[in-house]
């Protein structure tokens, strides 16, 4: 078994978080949605989480998981026969960035219909971090038993750059990237206050755009400009598996904080190209300062 990459401070001594196990409800979680404040810590490539102060522990962040976890509904029921779950498995890392540009903009992009795991979906770029949201995938019981469990760090990186600039170094991977876009608070605002697994119709504010611009990827490498009607970036997560293109419930959650960031802090200069700020966690999670980013490199997507 590899070693595990979140280990949880229960009574003082680390454990293993557990596959099975939604992370919300070992550190002491109650039935709601949270965010639950928790102490984090960054040690030899493993993420340490607990519910109180221990020595090392770098930051208090917000631990958030979704209305339909689904490690949530089985802590809560009788698991029928034939429901097993992994038991030499634990709990796997991932990072996502949220990349807001100077005119206050932040990138999204759209996973391509061909992966196994939340296709379609818009996400703030990011993968797994092989030396290290609570998410799940399916990500519901009611599409099937979860076989993927992560808890997601979102970590806000401020760039000096316009969207424009950066946006002309991005390099997308075409076998995870379909495509791309940048939202403003307005956009962002609208996005994150849908609520996820209700039936509530969606109604559109006379002050949005009724499309966003998006750059699609072609082919031959290239891109496209697409109008996405923001009514696409409005759908709530389906009850079916159904591969509706959406905002993931855990980039609400990041967004969210991101606009709470906004709305905080009094823009001024910066020493350097772009500064990371820690980000929250979600069972989706967040983790230690980053040193600032020197803006050297490619951006990729």
């Amino acid at each position: 078994m590899a070693a595990a990459r979140v280990l949880l401070l229960l009574s003082g001594r680390p454990e293993s978080a557990s596959f099975a196990q939604s992370v919300c409800g070992r550190l002491g979680a109650g039935p709601g949605l949270g965010p639950w404040p928790t102490y984090c810590g960054l040690k030899r490539g493993q993420l340490l989480l607990s519910d109180k102060p221990f020595p090392g522990a770098s930051a208090r962040l917000p631990l958030q998981r979704p209305p339909f976890c689904p490690f949530a509904a089985l802590d809560q029921q009788p698991r029928p026969p034939g429901t097993e779950l992994p038991t030499n498995r634990g709990v796997d890392l991932g990072v996502a960035i949220i990349l807001q540009t100077s005119d206050q903009a932040v990138l999204l992009t759209r996973r391509t219909r061909t992966l196994r795991v939340s296709p379609n979906l818009w996400v703030p770029p990011g993968g797994h971090v092989e030396l290290h949201e609570e998410s799940a995938y399916p990500p519901m019981l009611s599409w099937g038993l979860p076989k993927y469990h992560h808890i997601i760090l979102y970590l806000l990186v401020v760039s000096q750059e316009s969207q424009q600039q950066l946006q002309a170094r991005i390099q997308p991977n075409p076998s995870e990237v379909s495509a791309f876009m940048w939202l403003g608070p307005d956009v962002a605002a609208a996005v994150a206050a849908t609520e996820d697994w209700t039936e509530t119709p969606i109604s559109l504010s006379q002050d949005l755009p009724p499309s966003v611009l998006t750059m699609e990827l072609e082919d031959d490498g290239g891109t496209r400009p697409l109008a996405l009607p923001i009514s696409t970036l409005l759908q709530t997560t389906p009850t079916s598996t159904e591969s509706t293109e959406r905002v993931s419930t855990g980039t609400k959650f990041a967004l969210r904080l991101w606009l709470q960031h906004l709305g905080s802090v009094t823009s001024g200069p910066c020493e350097r190209g772009a500064h990371v700020d820690p980000g929250p966690t979600k069972e989706e999670q967040n983790m230690d300062p980053l040193p600032p980013n020197q803006g050297s490199g490619k951006p990729s997507a």
